[in-house]
């Protein structure tokens, strides 16, 4: 069990991830250090290869002033000196003359670059040390040869290989452990994001994805996982609400039509009757016709409808029109139905919708809005900042602030309009139709009455955010 989680965790994407910032930073750190010996190799090698010039120059002077006499006294007192520099004064035959070591088996060429070599101390016979050397030719045949040891360097590049050997060492594994210890902690959250998603799709819409408030890459992805499940929830709440409501609000009518097509096959005796009762057949028909009328035209609304109907048109001339329209209807129920707009409205957008939007909203306005002493609606289209509002103003009983929002719904009616014709899909066709224009339709008080607004972007606005 433990190797199979600890493969678990291997393969995380966490683990990769940090196993490959480790293989990544160590053969960074091992180029620095690299370079870095390199470089101090070079310093250390620049400084001996100046203090031998000075040696040279010094004894050249030596030589210069008092000839092979001097120079020999002066290599003796230099010998006799502590420190790492190296003298040989030999004859052209190979003879000693004065010096600190033993001649070279590979003795250096006459250049005047300083070559790597190997010697023996005098008086340290088979002890071979590391040096820098430089031969320098003087007239009558004689060689000097000058160097310095630097066996302190190797140590010093020995201890720097070794250094960068246990740094990349811990390195590795203080990385290892690291990546371990991260994967481990993001498998958990992994884990239990897992098991919500399992109870999830097991059917409980309530589950929610945990966020631990770290505002990390997994908290984001927590938190729009668990929108989308809230609007999830709300589409499904919304679809058993409109089945039930189908259920109940269809139910009545099409008992009614088969009832009254019952009764006129059984008790009609005459053209008269049957023809009465085919009337009422066809009103309950055209009456199912609306509702499923609406419900398409919501459904159209509510998936974008098409960009090949939507077109510029003044929001003003809509408003003049429905109102026109539906004057002689307030007429006959006593209403006064007041138009007040503002001349030139443009929007994008379908004109048959807003139309039958603005109906809606109309004929909710007479049916429930036109009672009391008061019967006058206010139907007004303005420019607001970068948005068009068109409002509809009754002055009846209105809606309780709890019930604004959900009246929105498919076939939601309140129990007080439940006596009174209707399908309860006129604001719901509105607020569909808000949404296609990129807008909202909003319920208020009218103190008294209600007011509901239906608020556009302006055709500007409309297209400036195409462009973007």
């Amino acid at each position: 069990m433990f190797t199979g989680k600890l493969g678990k965790l291997f393969r995380t994407t966490a683990f990769k991830l940090s196993l490959a910032y480790l293989i990544l930073f160590s053969i960074g750190a091992g180029i620095v250090l690299t370079r870095v010996g390199a470089r101090v190799k070079e310093v250390l090698d620049e400084q001996i290869e100046q203090t031998v010039e000075a040696e040279i120059r010094a004894l050249s002077e030596q030589y210069a002033q008092g000839g092979l006499r001097q120079l020999t006294t002066a290599l003796e007192r230099r010998v006799r000196a502590p420190g790492g520099s190296l003298y040989l004064l030999t004859t052209h035959s190979g003879d000693v003359i004065v010096g600190n070591i033993e001649p070279p088996a590979s003795s250096p060429t006459g250049s005047r670059q300083l070559v790597e070599t190997h010697y023996q101390r005098r008086g340290e016979p088979g002890v071979e040390h590391p040096a820098l050397m430089r031969l320098f030719l003087i007239p009558g045949g004689f060689r000097l040869l000058i160097g310095h040891d630097i066996e302190d360097h190797e140590v010093l590049r020995d201890i720097l290989r070794q250094a960068l050997g246990v740094s990349l060492f811990w390195l590795a594994l203080v990385g290892a452990l690291g990546g371990m210890f991260v994967s481990h902690r993001m498998l958990e959250r992994v884990d239990v994001m897992s098991a919500s998603a399992r109870r999830i799709m097991a059917g409980d819409l309530n589950e929610r994805l945990a966020v631990s408030g770290a505002g990390d890459e997994l908290d984001r992805l927590a938190e729009n996982f668990n929108a989308m499940l809230e609007r999830i929830s709300e589409l499904m709440t919304g679809l058993r609400e409109v089945s039930d409501n189908i259920a109940h609000d269809l139910k009545t009518p099409l008992t009614r039509l088969r009832n009254r097509a019952e009764a006129a096959l059984r008790g009609a005796s005459d053209n008269g009757e049957h023809r009465e009762a085919l009337n009422k057949v066809i009103e309950e028909s055209d009456a199912l016709i609306r509702v499923f009328n609406a419900l398409l035209m919501i459904a159209r609304a509510e998936a974008g409808y098409s960009s090949d109907n939507l077109t510029i048109y003044d929001a003003d001339a809509v408003v003049s029109d429905i109102v026109e329209m539906y004057e002689p209807v307030a007429e006959e129920q006593g209403v006064h139905l007041q138009a007040s707009t503002e001349p030139g409205l443009p929007v994008t957008g379908s004109r048959e919708l807003l139309g039958q939007a603005l109906v809606n909203l109309v004929d909710n306005a007479l049916k429930y809005g036109a009672s009391g002493e008061n019967k006058r609606i206010d139907v007004s289209a303005k420019r607001v900042c970068d948005r068009v509002e068109i409002t509809v103003a009754d002055h009846g009983p209105g809606i309780s602030p709890q019930d604004r929002e959900r009246v929105v719904g498919r076939f939601v009616r309140l129990e007080n309009s439940r006596s009174r014709p209707g399908s309860g899909l006129g604001l719901a066709m509105a607020a569909a139709v808000a949404r296609l224009h990129h807008g909202a339709l909003r319920i208020e008080d009218n103190a008294p009455g209600l007011r509901v607004v239906l608020s556009l972007p302006a055709m500007r606005a409309m297209v400036s955010r195409e462009r973007a």
